[in-house]
């Protein structure tokens, strides 16, 4: 199986805000939690910036949800 183009790679989505709104942690508290700038959770949250694996599972770690409940590939139409 090849690799798909940069422009035809599958998006990450997520969950991050919606569930971090839920546990009443704020923007800032993940990203102090975590050890990135608040506005990186931001860029996270609205599918700008894609973490890496040991980010994204730190914060699951904090939002103690599985990291499959926060992240999925966009499913194609």
């Amino acid at each position: 199986m090849g690799r798909k183009p940069k422009d035809q790679e599958e998006r990450v989505i997520n969950r991050i805000e919606e569930l971090r709104l839920a546990a009443g942690i704020t923007r800032q508290e993940l990203a102090d939690a975590v050890g990135v700038h608040y506005q990186t959770v931001g860029y996270i949250e609205r599918g700008e910036y894609s973490p890496s694996l040991v980010l994204a599972l730190q914060i699951a770690k904090v939002l103690a949800q599985p990291v499959e409940t926060i992240f999925k590939l966009e499913e194609e139409n």
